[in-house]
């Protein structure tokens, strides 16, 4: 068996399946026995896909011999993320609510990779129903420092990737869950314009912030993914029928003409300083590589996480009523305690945040008509050690803002800290032009060697310096929490439950009073008697 098969790109791979020497079945052999050696430790797989996927495998070699060749993506090994149905094989969405349930159809995502003659390897590990813990499978581990997070939800599809036991991979992305991952592990990860992938099929977590992306360690590869993810769906009336470039046509022109936005110093308050490095030199390289650098003004963007997490965990919490009131006890109580936080917010909460997703929208396509693309950091700081509370509150977030347009967003490597943990930056582009960010983000690419270092998968160091934990204050009370609870028949949150739900519900309400004030001053009403 030639284990290196498992350290070669699909787009490399994909030329020499096709000419005959290399073949899907030893392409599979090869990935299924890393899988077996490493998955124990990184936990990325929750279900391998063996024996359908060996026959699979074959069932490639033996049309690729008969002339029957489909495409670049023909006998290329890809695994899912486990809220993305593929037909006959188990869906759990990392949750006992549904444990036992196999999918009786593929969704849009596994159809068209189907068709594109792709070998499914299995499904992939991720936070519950993608925006829980990881108590019922475990704690995917970090390639790079296995005592490391992997970020979510996206967990094992970033993870798989970055470790080697798959080349391609599918996630989903709500408020960064295919970014983040992508910058904690040092892969590529793509969130495509809203609309541009069918959702027919992936269990969802909010109808209007979700959309699938590609996962995996080079851009080249990230674009021959989309390539068959992308297009319409008719089960999923949320996508257009607009039409798909090539993305892996215009790779490799030239920088030159090309106009980057980095926001101003400012807009960095409280990021890492070995990210900010990072990022800094990446955007140097991006100039000297024939890009003109402009600087850009997103202050309004400021809001955007507490405007995308209302929103997102609204649309939860209303997917999950119903079954919160059958299933309480089975759902991991990070998740529980996290979406039933979002029904305390009132009417006019969950406006503001409406609101303010219009202003950040609008915003954006404006600094957009003046550049081709913006450059931040994916995140704002490294990974951190499994189990510890996030360095920085949730509502200091590059990727929430982005998720609110639509628009499309690119994380890709471009260092790594003095403790051997990625960084990532975000390419932001315009809608329906994801074929600019993945321009930008493969010829910066080809011009470093970030995606070529290999992780070792063995404990790793801490990082020299711990980051200080998030000082959010309690703003709410747990008497409070009971009270709306009882209002709204939540009968099934407990005492237990209110404690934790008013830490996480108290910042996310004191950021929409900041962004109501804001919105007065940004945004005056027509109507002066109506504003009192």
């Amino acid at each position: 068996m030639n284990s290196e098969l498992c350290f070669i790109s699909a787009s490399e791979l994909a030329p020499r399946i096709k000419k005959g020497e290399i073949s899907p079945v030893e392409i599979a052999e090869a990935l299924l026995a890393r899988i077996a050696e490493f998955n124990e430790r990184i936990r990325a797989f929750i279900y391998i896909n063996k024996d359908r996927a060996l026959e699979a495998a074959r069932e490639a070699e033996k049309e690729i011999q008969k002339g029957l060749y489909r495409g670049p993506l023909h006998g290329i090994p890809v695994a899912h993320k486990d809220i993305i149905d593929v037909r006959g094989l188990p869906t759990t969405a990392a949750s006992k609510v549904i444990s036992g349930y196999i999918a009786k159809e593929d969704s849009a995502v596994a159809a068209r990779l189907r068709c594109a003659g792709t070998v499914c390897l299995g499904k992939l590990n991720l936070w519950e129903f993608a925006s829980g813990s990881m108590e019922v499978f475990g704690e995917t581990r970090n390639p790079w420092n296995t005592e490391m997070i992997t970020g979510g939800s996206s967990s094992g599809s970033a993870a798989a990737v970055a470790a080697y036991m798959i080349p391609l991979a599918t996630g989903t992305d709500t408020g960064g869950s295919v970014r983040g991952p992508a910058h904690y592990c040092g892969i590529v990860g793509l969130r495509p314009s809203n609309g541009r992938i069918g959702r027919a099929g992936i269990i969802p977590l909010s109808w209007t912030l979700d959309t699938a992306g590609p996962m995996a360690r080079t851009v080249a590869d990230a674009a021959l993914l989309l390539q068959e993810m992308a297009g319409p769906d008719p089960k999923d009336p949320c996508t257009v029928g607009q039409p798909a470039a090539n993305f892996t046509l215009t790779l490799t022109d030239g920088l030159k003409g090309k106009r980057i936005g980095l926001p101003g110093s400012s807009y960095f308050a409280g990021v890492d300083q070995e990210v900010l490095q990072a990022v800094h030199t990446a955007v140097k390289e991006l100039e000297k590589l024939g890009a003109s650098i402009q600087e850009v003004d997103l202050s309004p963007t400021g809001y955007g996480a507490a405007s995308s997490w209302t929103i997102a965990y609204s649309e939860a919490f209303a997917f999950h009523r119903a079954c919160f009131g059958r299933h309480w006890g089975d759902y991991t109580p990070a998740f529980r305690r996290k979406i039933t936080s979002a029904a305390m917010l009132t009417a006019e909460e969950c406006g503001t945040a409406q609101r303010i997703r219009q202003v950040i929208t609008a915003e954006y396509r404006r600094v957009l008509g003046q550049v081709d693309v913006i450059v931040t950091p994916a995140v704002s700081h490294p990974a951190f050690p499994v189990g510890m509370p996030s360095p920085l509150s949730d509502m200091l977030n590059f990727m929430r803002p982005v998720s609110l347009t639509g628009l499309p967003a690119l994380s890709l490597p471009c260092g790594f800290t003095q403790a051997g943990l990625p960084i990532g930056m975000q390419l932001i582009g315009r809608l329906w032009e994801e074929e600019t960010v993945l321009q930008v983000g493969h010829i910066y690419e080809q011009s470093t060697d970030w995606h070529r270092c290999r992780p070792l998968l063995v404990p790793g160091p801490l990082p020299g310096q711990t980051p200080e934990r998030s000082t959010d204050k309690k703003t709410v009370s747990s008497k409070w929490i009971m009270e709306m609870a009882q209002v709204q028949g939540l009968d099934f949150i407990t005492s237990d439950d209110a404690e934790p739900i008013a830490k996480l519900i108290g910042p996310v309400r004191e950021h929409l009073a900041g962004a109501r004030q804001w919105l007065e001053t940004v945004d005056p009403t027509r109507w002066p008697v109506l504003a009192g």
